[in-house]
């Protein structure tokens, strides 16, 4: 399982506008075998403080994406990419304010 060049598109959209508000610096990427995860983190050594998921197996119910926080929380969950970052976005403009 892996993102496509139009989903990493918009995932990386999102990452370049929060690295240049100072809000994350690093990210890794990671395709298994039933998820593709793009983890995002404030600084390299630390644990992830959000993955963004994308589960094909989910597709027909909750949705294939979701983005999910530090301590395990599903933030939101749904079947289109740029909708489910929104709640990421909401982040960023509270981090300008």
């Amino acid at each position: 399982m892996h993102f496509d060049r139009k989903e990493l598109g918009v995932i990386l959209g999102l990452y370049g506008r929060m690295v240049a508000a100072g809000e994350w610096r690093d990210y890794g990427i990671s395709s298994l075998r039933e998820v593709a995860v793009f983890a995002v983190f404030r600084r390299t050594a630390e644990q992830p403080l959000y993955r963004i998921e994308k589960r094909p197996r989910l597709r027909n119910r909750q949705g294939l994406y979701s983005v999910v926080a530090m301590d395990g929380q599903i933030l939101k969950r749904g079947h289109d990419l740029k909708t489910v970052l929104r709640v990421l976005e909401r982040k960023l403009i509270r981090a300008v304010d």
